[in-house]
């Protein structure tokens, strides 16, 4: 799709950046790590583990002047393996510090209400700010359902951010399930787009 690439390993480092930023104000991160400053550094750390081990298990793509990016993982590649546990456990903790527990919490949602099957699963996606609301979002998004309707494969994602739903459903996905973090976490809509 036009202004929109593949990911090489040389463009990590901006994909990172415009994750970072624009997770800064994500529900459910901002849940997990309450302090601002403090959450500014921990998302390129978390991105910084992430998007590799995404890279590995599926594919990222750019917007051509990093205005936004995306990290898809392929189908059966959701829920990430052993291996991948073994590689992300240490840096993720090291991470999150004293927020492991309510990351845990998050993730435990999000393993417990993803389905079983093959559907690309949009792990990620998002704006950096400055260019939020001119259609990036939908843009990087369509470059990757493209493929999978070519595939004849449904996507599945998870938000915590009410304003994105209404988006993804112009894109064609359909909320399936919705549930809260215990403990006062964020609330999330499961989505699906059919093949």
């Amino acid at each position: 799709m036009d202004g929109v690439e593949t990911a090489r390993l040389n463009d990590q480092a901006a994909i990172i950046e415009t994750l970072a930023q624009a997770f800064q104000t994500d529900p459910a991160l901002s849940w997990i790590l309450s302090d601002a400053t403090h959450r500014g550094r921990a998302l390129r750390s978390l991105f910084g583990t992430l998007v590799p081990a995404d890279m590995r298990a599926g594919i990222a793509l750019r917007a051509s002047g990093d205005e936004a990016a995306a990290l898809w993982r392929a189908p059966g590649q959701a829920h990430s393996g052993t291996l991948e546990f073994l590689r992300t456990v240490m840096p993720l903790v090291a991470t999150f510090g004293t927020a492991l527990p309510r990351g845990l919490k998050v993730q435990s949602g999000i393993d417990a209400h993803r389905p079983l099957g093959r559907f690309w699963y949009l792990h990620y996606v998002g704006v950096r700010p400055q260019h939020q609301g001119k259609g990036h979002g939908g843009r990087i998004i369509r470059a990757q359902t493209a493929i999978a309707d070519a595939q004849a494969l449904p996507c599945w994602l998870e938000t915590a951010t009410a304003e994105n739903v209404p988006l993804y459903e112009r894109l064609g996905f359909v909320t399936q399930v919705e549930w809260d973090v215990p403990g006062g976490g964020p609330h999330f809509w499961g989505m699906m787009r059919p093949a």
